[in-house]
């Protein structure tokens, strides 16, 4: 039987509750997490806990300073990567909803627009980058607040800019880390920090 993402969850919780009481390390923990996340059926969820008990305490149990202090992954890094690229030629190309952002993912737009919101996504690794190149075109780049976000594109005749309207603090050094690089030419590259939905938030916030 194919198991649903809700299936993964509950199997990645198990695991936080495995490393909250000594019984696997980190190591193991985000070795175990990798194979969670690419799992298609129940049969390959199976053994990934088999060796451990299901009364483990999820981590989204524990106390919010607790879990950072004991410095828990992230619970939203892992996952198939989705697509690696969005162009928008003279016309529009969107990316939203829950999706895995890539290690590396490039947008495009030339005489058109490209929009990419990450405030519902996953990460397939903890550290990725985006290369957004505006020719002639825009591109906006929705971030939830809760990650962190490192903007170094460059703007000729044109705009390279962070926007960030929340009033939240800087993410911990445990949650993703998304770099946005490129070159805006006679067009705008905007990334826009937002609270994150509230469906989607961390538990440990």
């Amino acid at each position: 039987m194919r198991a649903s993402d809700a299936d993964r969850e509950r199997v990645a919780q198990v695991l936080h509750g495995a490393l909250a009481e000594g019984r696997i390390t980190m190591t193991e923990l985000e070795e175990r997490l990798t194979t969670v996340y690419a799992a298609k059926t129940h049969g390959e969820l199976v053994p990934i806990t088999a060796d451990l008990p299901t009364t483990s305490t999820p981590s989204a149990a524990l106390e919010p300073s607790t879990t950072r202090a004991l410095g828990f992954p992230d619970t939203r890094i892992g996952g198939h990567p989705g697509s690696t690229v969005s162009v928008g030629i003279m016309s529009g190309a969107v990316r939203n909803g829950s999706w895995v952002l890539p290690a590396q993912h490039t947008s495009v737009a030339f005489w058109g627009g490209a929009e990419i919101d990450l405030r519902s996504a996953r990460f397939a690794e903890k550290h990725m980058t985006i290369t957004a190149v505006a020719i002639m075109g825009g591109i906006q780049i929705t971030v939830p607040d809760d990650i962190n976000v490192d903007v170094t594109g460059i703007g000729f005749m044109g705009g390279f800019v962070l926007d960030d309207k929340s009033s939240a603090p800087a993410a911990p050094a445990t949650a993703p880390t998304v770099k946005v690089n490129g070159l805006a030419f006679w067009g705008g590259v905007v990334v826009v920090r937002k609270p994150r939905r509230p469906e989607h938030r961390q538990l440990e916030d």
